[in-house]
C-alpha cells in the first residue's frame, strides 16, 4: 500500500494545453499540477473531452503543452531537444495501447525486445524472463501476433512495455479492445507488475472497474483536476463519475 515517503516518478506543474487560436481556442488542460508516484498504480479518469488523453500524451512527450511543465524522472520535457525525447520515450517510458502495436512480421519474443534492440540494448535477461513468466507467455514466444489471441497480443504489449524496466509505464485504455474477462485479466498482470516487480503504472480508462485496480484516481473535468480517490472500488468510482456528468 501507499508508503509515507512517495517519490514522483513524473509530474506536471501548471501544465496548460491549448488548440487553436482567436475564436476558435479550445483548452484541454488548464493548470493542472499532478504527481504520480514511484510503485503505485493511478488511473486518470474523466468524461470524454476532460483532456485525460492529453494530459498522458503530454507526459509521454508526445505533444507538448502551452505552458507549464512535464516531468520524467528528474528530467522537465520542455528544456529537451527531439533526440533527448526520443531516448528518454525508449529508455524510460513503457506505453501500452489499445490498440496492440505489435510488428506482424515479428515473434511474441521479438516483439517483447523490440524497444531494447531499437536502442541496441540486450537489456536485464533475468528481469526480462520474470516479466515473460508474470503474464504467462512463456509457451507463446515463438507465435506471431496473428497466432495469438487478443488477450495473448496485449499480454505481449504489457511485457513488451516491461522489458525494458522502465521508470514509469502509461497506459492508454488498455482492455478497450478486449472482452471483460480478458480485460480483467490484463489489469491483474498490470496489478501483479506494480505489486511484484516493483513498476509505476499510470493508466487512463473510462471504465470504473478497470480503475478499481489502481491505488490513486485522478479525476478530470473540463481540463481541470478536480478530485482525487485512493483505495477506489468500482461502485465510488460510478458515482464519482456520474458526479463529473460522464
Amino acid at each position: 500500500m501507499t508508503s509515507p515517503t512517495l517519490t514522483a516518478a513524473a509530474s506536471t506543474s501548471g501544465a496548460t494545453k491549448i488548440y487553436g487560436k482567436d475564436d476558435s481556442v479550445v483548452y484541454a488542460l488548464r493548470d493542472v499540477s499532478v504527481e504520480f508516484y514511484s510503485g503505485q498504480f493511478t488511473a486518470i479518469m474523466g468524461p470524454s473531452g476532460s483532456g485525460k488523453s492529453t494530459l498522458m500524451h503530454c507526459i509521454a512527450g508526445l505533444d507538448e503543452l502551452t505552458s507549464g511543465s512535464a516531468i520524467i524522472d528528474g528530467n522537465d520535457l520542455s528544456q529537451m531537444k527531439d533526440k533527448e525525447l526520443t531516448e528518454l520515450r525508449r529508455e524510460k517510458i513503457g506505453f501500452i495501447f489499445q490498440s496492440f502495436n505489435l510488428v506482424p512480421t515479428l515473434t511474441a519474443d521479438e516483439n517483447i525486445r523490440l524497444p531494447l534492440l531499437l536502442g541496441n540494448n540486450k537489456g536485464n535477461e533475468e528481469w526480462i524472463q520474470k516479466v515473460i513468466s508474470t503474464v504467462h507467455l512463456n509457451d507463446r514466444l515463438t507465435h506471431r501476433p496473428s497466432e495469438l489471441s487478443g488477450g495473448q497480443q496485449q499480454r505481449v504489449a504489457v511485457a513488451r512495455a516491461l522489458a525494458s524496466e522502465p521508470r514509469i509505464i502509461l497506459a492508454d485504455e488498455p482492455t478497450g479492445n478486449l472482452d471483460s474477462t480478458t480485460g480483467a485479466e490484463i489489469l491483474t498482470f498490470m496489478r501483479k507488475a506494480v505489486d511484484e516487480l516493483g513498476q509505476t503504472i499510470v493508466m487512463v480508462t473510462h471504465d470504473p472497474v478497470a480503475a478499481a485496480y489502481a491505488d490513486r484516481i485522478i479525476f478530470l473535468a473540463d481540463g481541470h483536476v478536480v478530485d482525487e480517490m485512493t483505495d477506489p472500488t468500482a461502485e465510488r468510482v460510478l458515482d464519482r463519475m456520474k458526479s463529473l456528468g460522464s
